[in-house]
């Protein structure tokens, strides 16, 4: 950096530096920080402006009794339900609409009919395959089983029968009378369907060594769709992205399924004593009073059920109290885990359970049920208190997970011989906090997931990363880091959607409605609003929508309701756009005051003129030239030749006390701070506005950070000055520099510019490598076998 040397005006009367813009500025006034208006749904009485439900909020029930038996010889479920559905708006209803959701695995389905894309020249059997299978979610379908719901029959209590229409995955029921305010009416619907193999949501798992499946059955009875103030019937097809948006009810579910399976599903089952031997029962005993969880079927009496198969039935009868939706996992190679602990230190003990086969162990043993455990205790402090009596976690193949109330789904599996990578192990932790998560956004703070996943995987994402690090302070999370988005807000704009889009069109779902807003969230949290601010209103908004269904704008307005801080910049920039965010720290001028002190002037004019006499040629001079005329000649020198020209005088030192006596003393004591000024010129390449923080790096090698809020940019959003004032003199700036605000391009974000880190290559185009393919433990393993020391060779 240079040094300028500058005499400020300053206007002492009213203690206000003045400054001028220079002639021909130019500002760039923008609506960034203009307030959404209407861009959000006009406040009313059933969402109010705050975003807290308003005096005529609605929402209608929906109650089940569920008879259902899972057929294992032929993988099909069998049903019938009595729905009792009451209609608490203010509207009659002419018509009931119904979700029939395994309706997206048929030949015809609006999902097989849309897909797109060609044959490549190199493609493979499953591709070719799955060009035409019934959903882009399962490719595994074969053509010798009809898939998607048989619907035998539709009636009323009495028996009579009720019309009804299909539409793709809904189905319309034409009641005979409508359905008055306040009014309730029943149906009763017979049904029947093919379990597909297990694709993510829901299905079975074959494993061919012992001829057995596992099954993780979900939306596998007729539901009903939600009727609101905003969509009326909310009756968007089922394309598989985009989920389930449901009304709470009651359910009573009676399952019949093989006499020795074991089964986990939402809900308490009202009927241990009958399914569980004499020694399970101890053993639930026992894990209600225990810290670690107890096993209840074990693995040895899992591979005896495995043996021999029985052919006699038994069912297993639960109910649920308040839930959007009824899942349940059954299997004879299910292991099965429990606990029953206060988790919250109310005196109110919640059973945290996970039912695995052998192939999840030893991982599933001994993390999932503490995990199961931890995530309701993390997530309890963050939004609200576990309502339900249970939370359950389900070992369902290698990745990825599912929700459904007090059950989930979940992957993570160890290789064959029980070793496992650090991804797989802190892998399914992950999975398993996630889906467990779940609980709270969706299935208790009811979002419409079909029209906005960002609102259930979003928020879950953001706990999820609270949880892990909570977990664990090293936890590797994936999301919730700013810069662990910064590759996706990188790619091209062509290729993204803003967040604030309809489930079924949002491209790249795991960035844009699982990372994106956890990240956005982290921001508010960390940088934007504060940990106290936004930890209170977070947990309002929780309290706010518990067992009621709330919309994206009922979540900003009650951010920043019980917060006081205006957040529509941050909700248009992140939500609504995809522009990234990309400061640039183009310059820096340096400043001092001019203290006219000519003990400080004269010495720093003396350094000025030692430096400039430091050039090539004087250097050269001084041995090229063996004796100048003057040092040959002595009497060529005069008064010029030996005076110190930077001695102060008695001259200088009257006009310098002259000066200062015309000062205040405030003024006085300002001109001899030796304060140094610093002028930043900034710049916002990305467009997306952020808050400034910069980092200061001093000579002596301390560091000062300067934050400031992102209404620094509200008058210019292309380019600002910022001023700072330091006593220490400053070797280089960087902005960003905890990486909080996902810039994309940290190498402009330090002044002098420098590279952020070399670019590594390689001394030889190919050179010798350890052992490829195996997992830490495998490696460890495999020396331990060839007596290989934990530290030595063979």
């Amino acid at each position: 950096m240079k040094k300028l040397f500058l005499a400020f005006s300053f206007l002492f009367s009213t203690g206000i530096v003045v400054a001028q813009a220079p002639s021909g500025t130019t500002y760039n006034a923008n609506t960034r920080f203009e307030q959404l208006g209407g861009t959000l749904p006009t406040p009313n009485t059933f969402r109010t402006a705050s975003g807290a439900p308003g005096k005529d909020y609605f929402q209608n029930k929906a109650d089940y009794d569920i008879k259902a038996e899972l057929d294992d010889v032929n993988q099909r479920i069998i049903g019938s339900e009595i729905i009792t559905y009451t209609n608490f708006s203010t509207d009659d209803l002419r018509y009931l609409w119904l979700q029939l959701d395994q309706n997206l695995f048929q030949k015809n389905s609006i999902n097989a009919l849309g897909k797109t894309g060609g044959v490549n020249p190199q493609m493979s059997s499953t591709q070719l395959n799955g060009m035409n299978s019934p959903s882009s979610v399962n490719t595994t379908i074969t053509s010798e089983k009809e898939y998607g719901y048989k619907i035998k029959s539709v009636k009323d209590l009495k028996g009579a029968n009720i019309p009804y229409t299909i539409n793709g995955t809904m189905m319309r029921v034409d009641i005979p009378l409508s359905l008055k305010p306040t009014i309730a009416t029943s149906i009763k619907i017979e049904w029947e369907y093919n379990i597909t193999e297990y694709y993510g949501r829901s299905g079975y798992e074959f494993f061919e060594k012992d001829g057995n499946y596992n099954y993780f059955i979900a939306h596998w009875f007729p539901r009903m769709c939600v009727y609101d103030d905003v969509s009326g019937w909310q009756n968007k097809q089922f394309l598989g992205q985009g989920e389930f948006t449901l009304p709470f009810g009651d359910y009573k579910v009676e399952i019949t399924v093989p006499d020795d399976h074991v089964l986990g599903a939402t809900g308490e089952c009202q009927n241990y004593t009958k399914v569980l031997s004499k020694v399970q029962q101890q053993r639930m005993k026992d894990a209600s009073s225990s810290k670690t969880p107890v096993i209840l079927a074990t693995q040895a009496e899992a591979e005896e059920r495995m043996k021999f198969k029985s052919t006699g039935k038994q069912t297993w009868i639960f109910t649920a109290k308040k839930v959007r939706d009824f899942a349940f996992a059954s299997s004879r190679r299910f292991i099965w885990d429990a606990m029953q602990t206060d988790v919250y230190g109310n005196g109110k003990k919640i059973w945290s359970m996970s039912f695995y086969s052998k192939e999840g162990n030893p991982l599933w043993e001994k993390y999932s049920t503490r995990v199961v455990e931890h995530t309701l205790r993390s997530y309890g402090q963050h939004t609200i208190e576990y309502p339900y009596p249970v939370a359950i976690s389900c070992h369902a193949t290698r990745g990825g997970g599912m929700e459904y109330p007090m059950i989930s789904f979940n992957g993570g599996r160890p290789e064959a011989d029980g070793t496992y990578s650090e991804g797989t192990k802190y892998g399914m932790i992950g999975v398993i906090i996630h889906e467990v998560g779940h609980n709270f956004f969706p299935m208790i703070v009811n979002s419409d997931e079909r029209q906005w996943t960002w609102m259930d995987e979003g928020l879950n994402t953001f706990c999820q990363y609270l949880a892990e690090k909570e977990w664990d302070k090293e936890y590797p999370a994936r999301r919730g880091e700013p810069q662990d988005i910064v590759p996706y807000m990188k790619t091209e704009k062509s290729q993204q959607v803003p967040i604030m889009s309809s489930s079924d069109n949002v491209m790249f779902l795991g960035p844009n409605a699982y990372a994106k807003p956890a990240t956005g969230l982290n921001m508010l949290r960390e940088t934007i609003m504060g940990r106290e601010l936004f930890d209170a209103a977070f947990k309002e908004y929780a309290r706010r929508w518990a067992f009621k269904s709330p919309m994206p704008a009922d979540f900003f307005r009650t951010m920043e309701d019980a917060s006081g801080v205006d957040l529509d910049w941050f909700w248009k920039g992140w939500f609504y756009t995809v522009e990234p965010v990309d400061q640039d720290l183009t310059e820096v001028q340096w400043y001092s005051l001019d203290t006219q002190n000519p003990e400080l002037s004269k010495a720093d004019i003396k350094k000025i003129d030692e430096a400039k006499a430091k050039t090539m040629s004087k250097i050269r001079d001084k041995t090229d030239i063996e004796k100048s005329v003057v040092e040959a000649d002595p009497s060529m020198k005069d008064f010029y030749n030996s005076y110190d020209r930077y001695a102060v005088t008695e001259a200088d030192k009257k006009k310098y006390e002259t000066y200062k006596s015309s000062l205040s003393p405030d003024d006085q004591k300002l001109l001899e701070s030796g304060m140094n000024y610093y002028v930043l010129k900034i710049k916002n390449k990305g467009g997306l506005v952020m808050p400034v923080i910069v980092q200061a790096v001093y000579e002596d090698g301390t560091t000062e950070d300067f934050r400031y809020p992102a209404e620094i940019w509200r008058l210019n959003d292309v380019e600002i000055t910022k001023t700072i004032p330091t006593k220490k003199k400053v070797e280089k700036f960087k902005l960003d520099p905890y990486m909080e605000i996902a810039d994309i391009d940290a190498a402009n974000n330090s002044f002098p510019k420098e590279p952020e880190a070399p670019t590594k290559f390689q001394l030889m185009k190919q050179r010798s490598v350890g052992p490829q393919g195996l997992n830490p433990m495998q490696e460890a393993k495999k020396n331990d076998a060839a007596g290989v020391g934990s530290s030595g060779r063979n």
